[in-house]
């Protein structure tokens, strides 16, 4: 910062317009977007060049979800054995061409063929392979990792990076900031934070870990190279250093940062890769090993806990024994649903947004009700469906990828002074303003339409209630209204504990929602497990998902005179997790 100071330049104007250009395009889609909403929808509702676009894919792989029909296909694994250790080889070849087994009659053919019979080693293909280290944390990926593996949504890990570089109170040190800047793209670091890391690699590890060169990673095309990848400010600060100054959340982030920063300035990993082909007749099978030479970087991050696998020692021409054929029926499944690592990894890769945007953008999302989370999946709700459905058919280009892309191909060509930003905005708008123009004559009047009568009854005046969606997700209101202003929380099942029901509650104190019994306070039962969709077998209660370390997720009956629970399958109900209003 000193240095920065002791050496100012001239402000960069090409950069200004780059983000002014941003800024009013922002503007003008939200500004013209979100009224049509409000009009024709319900209030409160908004639209935006990159939140629609984000919408749009998350609302497509529904789509893809709900029409996939699955496809019947068939794997036959050989058990097999050879010097006193087992192994897995699968068929993968018939005459030389891939094999793909479709129903129980071709399975048949095939057993019927290598049944009783052995496997002759007919090729051994040893590979040694080098792997680089990664690239230290730009913000996507930190936020794909911190998702993957620690769970969390994009808003905590920028939240809890905040926290980090803003400053924490170490022992001994006071306040320091522990990593540097999270918003970013480039994968630069600094000559003295180069330095500081090989000094750390040599001082604690063999030299073969370090090195003869510092590794030097290219940036990806456009990017910003405002700020460093992130980093921690002093490497020689180790996690478990100060992990007693550190809450559980930071501490893990703060391991994640440091851990893939080290890494990422030590030598390749080396294993060497084993495919054997062993033939049957016709019939190929293939079985693979591999194992480490050296561990490289991965000594300090591992990224991955898969077992390496080994074979025995074959040659070539040796008959194995085979003392197992297993045939086994598979279904192709439907593309998965987005999370916040796979969704931020196709903006990315996709050109839509920037690495700040990423997290409010699901935030947004998230709080118009246009997606809710069941686990980790981000899943449309029917708002945000009908909201899809009104873009995507009136702004098509405006949504669509490519031309999101094209926007931010646009901007960037601003920042380097290839277009002119005024231009640029000029261009844009004469089309946008007849879309919006058309769009408000051709949409419909939608107010109220995912407005539904039930059979519960207003305790005032006795009026039906109806179900209705509110900035949190359907809650009950009186019919009478605007006479009667009575409304409560969407009951969601009857309670464990009574005869009341279970309702969404907020916490005042932050920490999240919870779910407790509509009678309370007579009725003490509250839980912050996520109820189900399903009610008990034996009592009829609501059921709740609770989720068990290292064996997913179970259904459970919180009533104690029940105690009825089953393992959650993947053919069970997805638990609900809608936002009521209380």
């Amino acid at each position: 910062m000193k240095e920065a100071v002791a050496h100012p330049r001239e402000i960069n104007i090409d950069l200004v317009n780059a983000q002014q250009a941003r800024r009013i395009l922002d503007r003008i889609v939200g500004y013209y977007l979100s009224p049509i909403l409000w009009k024709k929808v319900k209030r409160g509702l908004s639209a935006g060049r990159v939140q629609s676009a984000a919408l749009k894919v998350i609302c497509d792989r529904e789509e893809e979800i709900e029409k996939f029909i699955p496809q019947e296909y068939w794997s036959i694994d050989a058990e097999c054995s050879h010097g006193g250790k087992n192994f897995t080889a699968s068929l993968s070849q018939f005459k030389n061409e891939k094999v793909r087994l479709t129903n129980k009659a071709e399975v048949d053919t095939v057993l019927n063929a290598i049944t009783d019979k052995k496997l002759t080693v007919s090729e051994i293909k040893k590979q040694e392979r080098r792997r680089k280290p990664p690239a230290p944390y730009i913000t996507s990926r930190m936020q794909q990792d911190a998702a993957n593996r620690l769970g969390f949504t994009s808003k905590k890990t920028m939240m809890v990076a905040q926290q980090l570089y803003e400053g924490i109170d170490i022992t001994g040190a006071g306040p320091v900031g522990l990593i540097t800047y999270m918003r970013t793209d480039s994968t630069r670091i600094s000559e003295n934070a180069i330095h500081m890391a090989r000094s750390y690699i040599s001082e604690n590890f063999k030299p073969e870990y370090l090195p003869e060169t510092p590794n030097i990673y290219k940036a990806k095309k456009n990017a910003q190279d405002a700020h460093e990848a992130i980093r921690p400010s002093d490497v020689h600060r180790t996690p478990d250093s100060i992990k007693g100054d550190l809450s559980r959340d930071q501490y893990r982030l703060y391991d994640l940062i440091w851990r893939r920063f080290v890494a990422s300035q030590m030598t390749a990993e080396v294993t060497e890769t084993l495919t054997v082909n062993l033939s049957c007749e016709d019939y190929s099978f293939r079985a693979n090993g591999n194992k480490v030479l050296f561990s490289g970087f991965t000594e300090v991050e591992k990224q991955s806990k898969s077992e390496k696998t080994t074979l025995p020692s074959l040659k070539e021409n040796e008959v194995i024994e085979v003392f197992v054929i297993n045939p086994e029926q598979h279904f192709t499944t439907p593309p998965p649903r987005y999370n916040d690592a796979s969704l931020v990894k196709f903006l990315e890769e996709s050109g839509i947004g920037r690495p700040s945007t990423y997290a409010p953008t699901i935030d947004t999302l998230q709080k118009r009700y246009y997606i809710t989370r069941s686990g980790k999946q981000l899943i449309p709700t029917i708002l945000g469906k009908i909201v899809n459905n009104i873009m995507s058919n009136n702004f098509s280009s405006l949504v669509s990828v490519d031309f999101t892309a094209e926007m931010e191909e646009k901007l960037d060509k601003v920042e380097s002074s290839e277009i002119d930003w005024v231009n640029m905005l000029e261009e844009f708008y004469s089309p946008f303003k007849d879309l919006v123009e058309q769009a408000e004559d051709n949409i419909e009047e939608m107010k109220g339409i995912l407005d539904e009568e039930t059979d519960y009854v207003c305790e005032k005046c006795g009026r039906k209630m109806m179900k209705k969606l509110g900035r949190f997700g359907f809650f009950l209101a009186c019919s009478g209204f605007p006479e009667c202003r009575s409304a409560k929380s969407l009951p969601l099942g009857k309670c464990p504990k009574c005869d009341g029901d279970v309702v969404k509650r907020a916490s005042s104190g932050g920490k999240g929602a919870f779910y407790g019994c509509s009678n309370y306070p007579s009725c003490d039962f509250l839980t912050r497990e996520v109820p189900s969709e399903r009610n008990c077998p034996n009592c009829e209660k609501l059921l709740f998902v609770k989720k068990i370390k290292g064996r997913g997720e179970e259904l459970n009956c919180l009533n104690p005179d029940c105690g009825f629970k089953v393992e959650l399958l993947d053919d069970s109900p997805a638990p609900q997790e809608e936002e009521q209003d209380s």
